[in-house]
């Protein structure tokens, strides 16, 4: 799961695309190790045991150095002001707009046509969205994510839903008779600190973040929509306000039957409540006007400085081969970006896993902006507004849009 960390702002990112401007075009990839070394700056740790075979495949060896998410974001500004980095760096989908604006990243559209496995085609089309900037191809995709709805099958079978709710009427239905069996009980745990959450039930409702309006994309009645319907389940105790009992505590004693979540808690609801096995299933989102969800996940870019463009290409060529991908999923359990990759039986035949890429075919980019996670923790913030403090909810957002309208012009 990729972290984010806050978004600097624009007058900061001149000074750093100045900074390297006036720097050395030296690339760390001219090491000691000799002229067919790259290195890679990566934040999924067991990279540097899995790029063996490429290297004896190819005779480059990959100097791979692994970052911790929480440090990756300001380690990247350093290297952009330095202009000293690696030759290949791992970039999450929320950071693309912000270090593409500070000239981070190689452009490597006029190479696509060179290498079998970068071709867009290949991909996921809003995972594709999201290496475009400035009509410029800033990256790879590495690997995808999105979010889902996470039920438990015995107890929804209980309130007439056996195979979980399909659409959002289905699903307030059920999470108010869910929420009427009593005392502590509820039927969903909303995602509380997720900035990508409320641009998802927005985009359900027929919304879309217009570059060109700003923050008048966010005077629309699709959006309240979303918001109202967000407000809903606390208002109606439908879902809890305030954490309660531990997360999969919850999920495992039936008292919050439903979450939405990324791939990664699979394995973590087998591994956290081996009790239920069985009795819980993934489902796509519901449906409002559409069911998109969010695409996530990160890319395999060049660094700009980097004096080792073949190799690093003919490395992400590697890393975005079908086989390599599922190998990689086999090893970390990050979902392929390449499409011929859920072919795989290793994918294809886990219905768990599947539903992911089911929904994979319906989701959107986030929005490209360097203030995007300003705007969704905003967002966030005038939810915690209405659904606790009990704000009206037309003001708050017309306070917000007016915050918007600050935070997309510094």
């Amino acid at each position: 799961m990729f972290k984010v960390k806050p978004f600097i702002f624009v007058s900061f990112l001149t000074a750093i695309i100045t900074l390297s401007a006036c720097s050395s075009g030296d690339s760390s990839g001219e090491d000691e190790a000799g002229d067919n070394t790259i290195q890679v700056w990566t934040m999924s740790e067991g990279l540097d045991d899995f790029v063996t075979d490429f290297e004896e495949e190819s005779g480059i060896t990959v100097d791979v150095q692994s970052i911790p998410w929480d440090s990756a974001h300001d380690k990247l500004l350093t290297a952009v002001a330095s202009g000293k980095g690696p030759d290949v760096l791992q970039i999450g989908t929320t950071w693309v707009a912000e270090f593409a604006e500070a000239d981070t990243f190689m452009d490597i559209s006029e190479y696509i046509d060179d290498y079998e496995n970068l071709a867009p085609d290949n991909f996921y089309d809003s995972a594709i969205g999201t290496t475009e900037f400035d009509g410029k191809t800033i990256g790879i995709p590495w690997y995808v994510d999105t979010r889902a709805l996470f039920y438990r099958t015995d107890i929804l079978e209980e309130v007439g839903y056996p195979n979980g709710p399909e659409t959002w009427d289905d699903m307030i239905d059920a999470s108010r008779k869910l929420a009427d069996r009593g005392e502590d009980q509820y039927a969903i745990d909303l995602p509380t600190t997720d900035p990508q959450f409320p641009f998802i039930l927005a985009w359900e409702h027929g919304w879309n973040y217009d570059i060109d309006k700003g923050a008048e994309s966010f005077d629309s009645e699709n959006f309240k929509e979303a918001i109202e319907l967000h407000h809903l389940f606390y208002e109606e105790g439908l879902s809890q306000m305030g954490e309660g009992k531990e997360f999969f505590q919850a999920f495992s004693d039936g008292s919050k039957p439903m979450f939405f979540s990324g791939p990664w808690d699979i394995g973590t609801i087998k591994d956290r409540a081996p009790e239920i096995e069985g009795k819980w299933n993934v489902k796509v989102m519901p449906t409002a006007e559409n069911n998109k969800s969010m695409m996530g996940g990160a890319h395999l870019s060049v660094f700009a400085n980097s004096e080792k463009v073949d190799q690093s290409l003919e490395f992400i060529n590697w890393m975005a081969d079908p086989e390599t991908q599922v190998k990689w999923y086999e090893t970390k359990s990050e979902l392929p970006a390449n499409k011929e990759a859920w072919q795989d039986p290793v994918l294809a035949n886990d219905g768990l896993v599947s539903t992911f890429g089911e929904q994979l075919e319906s989701t959107q980019p986030l929005p490209l902006i360097p203030e995007y996670e300003r705007l969704g923790n905003e967002i966030l913030n005038v939810l915690e507004e209405i659904n606790r403090g009990g704000a009206d909810i037309d003001q708050s957002l017309e306070e917000f849009q007016v915050e918007a309208s600050k935070i997309l012009s510094k």
